[in-house]
């Protein structure tokens, strides 16, 4: 509903004054209640929109954050571009914070002055818009009560003037008709006195009637002019309410001024500057460029470990499967052996097997180390290539038949030791490679060493 204040166009069946044309006035108080629901309503959308737009916010950070950390853009730059997602994020959060002040702070404080303005009866309606339509009634009672005497009064007379009219029509007309008789012209004659003496007299009730009423008018504008004024003032706290949520969702819809969006832009705009394209391309040329670091090739000295050559069984990891069990170790020239030995275990990834390295006619000789497992000397180049040549043999055989591969060291009858490799699918198999070593002037042991393989 709108208007402009101009009363001069409303005519005077629509005034205020008029009997019942105070309804409009009551019917604003109901249209008060209706509209703090509707302030709510609204602003409950704009809330809707504003967590959309912050969730839609967040998912756009998160996304591009990835999209760009795994992407190419590197230095200052990825800093800058990273920047907008920062801002975004921390633009959500305003936003969710606006939305929590819209659904929750000002729609609670419109709720709760609607409930204090606005009391419901039980049988329906408010007690304020009763109280109001209760006080106009009262107050034009009075007045409406006078105001139908005039109406009365008004129709008597002009009933009676209308009487008047027609009898002294027909009594001009009893004139004028030569075969009327004087004495039917006297009758018309007194008719129209009497209906002029009637109309005299409904005249002056009339007039009497207006005059009780005007008498009326001050005292009736005075009481309808009280009660407006109370449903005004309580129209006047209502728009003044209204005034302060607008100003109060104002407040919150105006980011503007808040600290956190000015320095949200403000950082914004100081990372965006700080991108700096010479420190991107030096930290590229030094990370992927010509000023990283390099090993250039240096001269090497031969050296003897370097060239020997390493079996997959001894580039094998420290596992379960490369694990040696030594059992009954006693030298070859005592007797007296205990009848329990105690077990001991090697890792075969540590110790190498010398025993294809054992030669007759090798005069050096070093003592036995950790577990009976000796280190022996370099042999002649011959027997390296002949060793490597083996190696590959056994190796090619190991992946043919996936099987187990045993390790026996068996005491000779001249106290020398001999060194067996038995493999295949059992232990009398016959495999290519099988090596014996004896070493006549040596003590030896007794005793077996198992070692499965892959």
């Amino acid at each position: 509903m709108s208007s402009n204040g101009d009363l001069s166009d409303l005519g005077s069946s629509d005034s205020f004054w008029e009997p019942g044309n105070y309804k409009r006035t009551v019917r604003r108080i109901d249209d008060g209640h209706r509209l703090c629901s509707e302030v709510v309503n609204c602003f409950q959308e704009r809330a809707k929109i504003e967590r959309s737009y912050a969730l839609q916010l967040s998912d756009w950070a998160r996304k591009w954050r990835g999209t760009v950390e795994k992407g190419p853009q590197y230095g200052t730059l990825e800093k800058a571009w990273h920047a907008f997602m920062q801002a975004a994020e921390r633009l959500s959060e305003l936003h969710q914070e606006m939305r929590g002040q819209l659904a929750a702070e000002d729609s609670d404080k419109v709720r709760g002055w609607q409930k204090d303005a606005f009391h419901k009866q039980l049988m329906g309606g408010f007690r304020e818009t009763k109280d109001a339509d209760d006080g106009f009634r009262k107050a034009q009672k009075p007045w409406v009560r006078r105001l139908k005497e005039v109406e009365s009064t008004k129709k008597s007379y002009h009933q009676t003037r209308k009487e008047e009219r027609t009898a002294l029509t027909r009594e001009n007309h009893a004139k004028a008709d030569p075969t009327k008789s004087q004495e039917e012209v006297r009758k018309f004659t007194t008719k129209v006195e009497r209906c002029t003496e009637g109309a005299e007299k409904a005249k002056q009730r009339y007039e009497k009637a207006l005059e009780e009423l005007h008498r009326c008018n001050p005292r009736y504008m005075e009481d309808m002019e009280q009660v407006f004024d109370l449903t005004q003032d309580a129209e006047r706290g209502r728009l003044r309410f209204f005034k302060v949520v607008l100003q109060d969702i104002h407040t919150h819809l105006d980011l503007s001024r808040q600290e956190g969006f000015q320095s949200l832009h403000q950082d914004l705009g100081q990372t965006i500057s700080a991108a700096n394209d010479v420190e991107d391309l030096k930290w590229w040329r030094n990370t992927h460029g010509p000023g990283m670091s390099m090993n250039w090739p240096q001269f090497e000295e031969w050296s003897p470990d370097a060239s020997r050559s390493i079996s997959r069984k001894e580039k094998g990891c420290h596992d379960e499967d490369n694990v040696v069990t030594l059992t009954n170790i006693v030298p070859s020239g005592a007797e007296d052996a205990p009848p329990t030995p105690t077990p001991t275990i090697l890792d075969t990834s540590r110790v190498k097997d010398y025993s294809s390295d054992w030669s007759d006619e090798d005069g050096s000789k070093k003592g036995l180390g950790v577990n009976g497992v000796g280190e022996v000397e370099k042999q002649q180049q011959k027997e390296e290539e002949e060793e490597e040549e083996v190696e590959e043999e056994e190796e090619e055989e190991e992946d043919k038949y996936h099987g187990q591969l045993w390790a026996a060291v068996e005491p000779e009858s001249d106290g020398g030791v001999r060194a067996c490799v038995r493999g295949g699918r059992g232990l009398g198999g016959r495999v290519p490679g099988r090596k014996t070593a004896n070493k006549g002037d040596r003590q030896g042991q007794q005793g077996a060493v198992t070692v499965p393989c892959r």
